[in-house]
């Protein structure tokens, strides 16, 4: 099955999260299908705590796709922060 999850990257106590597109029978960092944002926790100041491609993750939604609980809470952030833009 086909998950839209994070995969973890940056240093130690600075974690940094890209969103991909992964079988779930893959390590959590190990080899991904598609790239559709990051989120950054961390973030502060005018750094951009998250960007997702939208139309993307719907696209691969409508093909099979399930997005994990976190996904899900950050997709609904992402369409928020683009309707108020």
């Amino acid at each position: 099955m086909v998950k839209i999850r994070l995969s973890r990257g940056g240093a130690k106590g600075r974690p940094f999260y890209h969103i991909v597109v992964a079988d779930q029978r893959k390590a959590r960092d190990g080899r991904k299908i598609e790239r559709l944002g990051f989120y950054n926790p961390v973030a502060s100041g005018k750094e951009v705590r998250l960007q997702l491609d939208t139309e993307k993750v719907k696209a691969w939604v409508a093909k099979g796709a399930q997005m994990t609980d976190k996904v899900r809470l950050l997709m609904k952030e992402a369409s928020k922060q683009a309707r108020a833009a």
